[in-house]
């Protein structure tokens, strides 16, 4: 087989055979395919599409690239959880504890982020100490002890999705359900869990901009996990306006703790809990999904989610105090206070431009290799449908630059929109 045939034969919307695929994974992987060949035919994809069975066929010759992680050490059903990304969206630090607290077991793998805001490591890596490589045999006894462990994807899982992804991010074919499902399944698939909650975001904070797309996305994605044998569940949660009230790590990681102590913002609260409680209904600890939610609420009104979320950063190396601002974790220097303009309603606040906001302050990476600070970031005081007079407090910007807190203003004002 040739490269540039197979690139041609998808550009012109043909399909592409089992092992076509597996050639090109494998040659993906292995780096004999250029970059220029692999985001040619990214692009191709990116246009043409593909059909269902090629997806499954890619998602399942990515999965089987390198690494896959055996869990049969581990008791019980493992249940994973994954989202495809938003603004503010901390729920794995929530949710993996009142989980584990209802005795399901959660060995879970995450990425550190590309864009807009960190990622889940960099989340629990602003936890002074916190360990997120551990080798696989104290990861395994980490998750029976504990109940669950975070730990960053090893070196070799998913290969050709770990150079495939940097090339789509640098040519502009993120956008394409295809490679979405085929990236986010392989990871799952390749990590072991044996079932799975999908948690698909809608909006323009969102790879997925409108719900139709994210629907399409979500049955993509659920169809692959259950044609090999996974139990997989996917919802649709609201990305148009950040999720919570804090965007960048330590103070994301902050608002975690909050919400196990039952002091979480409304939307961040209520989501956090209907993700647990489908996946305690994966595991098998209930059998209706108002029969989870109580439980779910009666972990963290009995302070046990807590519990195991303290339990598991100490294991892991993490200090924290839970006595102190921000829990013992880096402060930013600067606290600047951005006020209203006007008088009104809040009627619209794009999540994107608090994004993007944060990431120029240093809350997320413009490049691979950028290092993040985890102590910066944007506070937000009022969300849509707040009523404002002039003057009020719109957010509270965390920063360590002078500089870079004066150069997001604008855009940060541009992103409430009142009325």
């Amino acid at each position: 087989m040739d490269f540039q045939e197979l690139i041609i034969k998808k550009r012109d919307g043909h399909q592409h055979s089992k092992d076509e695929i597996e050639f090109l994974v494998k040659n993906i992987s292995d780096g004999s395919m250029p970059d220029y060949q692999v985001a040619a035919w990214a692009m191709a994809v990116f246009f043409q599409g593909m059909s269902d069975e090629e997806t499954r066929d890619l998602t399942l010759a990515m999965a089987y690239s390198g690494d896959v992680v055996d869990l049969s050490g581990i008791a019980g059903i493992k249940v994973d959880k994954h989202s495809t990304g938003g603004v503010g969206d901390k729920t794995t630090l929530v949710v993996t504890p009142i989980v584990a607290a209802a005795g399901i077991p959660v060995a879970k793998m995450s990425g550190r982020g590309l864009g807009h805001t960190g990622g889940t490591i960099d989340k629990f890596e602003s936890i002074p100490g916190f360990q997120v490589h551990l080798s696989h045999q104290a990861f395994l006894d980490q998750v029976n002890q504990v109940g669950a462990a975070v730990i960053a994807q090893s070196g070799n899982l998913v290969p050709a999705d770990k150079r495939l992804y940097s090339l789509r991010d640098l040519t502009g074919t993120v956008d394409s359900i295809p490679l979405i499902a085929s990236s986010v399944m392989s990871k799952k698939l390749a990590a072991g869990a044996d079932a799975i909650l999908l948690d698909v975001k809608v909006g323009r904070g969102a790879f997925m901009k409108t719900a139709a797309q994210a629907q399409i996305l979500a049955d993509t994605m659920v169809e692959i996990g259950r044609g090999v044998g996974r139990k997989v569940i996917a919802l649709l949660s609201d990305m148009d306006q950040p999720l919570g009230r804090m965007v960048g790590n330590a103070l994301e990681v902050r608002e975690a703790i909050d919400t196990l102590q039952g002091k979480g913002p409304e939307d961040l609260s209520e989501l956090c809990q209907t993700l647990a409680a489908h996946m305690i209904m994966l595991g098998g600890k209930a059998a209706t999904l108002d029969e989870a939610l109580e439980i779910t609420r009666q972990l963290i009104v009995s302070g046990q989610a807590l519990a195991r979320f303290k339990k598991m950063i100490t294991v892991q190396g993490g200090t924290l105090d839970y006595q102190a601002d921000n829990y013992g974790m880096e402060i930013a220097r600067i606290r600047y206070l951005l006020r209203s303009e006007r008088s009104g309603q809040i009627i619209d606040l794009d999540a994107l431009e608090i994004g993007r906001s944060a990431m120029l302050l240093g809350a997320g990476r413009e490049k691979i290799g950028d290092v993040i600070d985890h102590a910066v970031g944007i506070e937000l005081c009022r969300k849509r449908g707040d009523v404002v007079e002039k003057d009020d407090i719109l957010a509270i910007i965390h920063g360590n630059d002078h500089e870079r807190v004066q150069s997001i203003l604008p855009q940060l004002l541009q992103a409430y929109k009142i009325q």
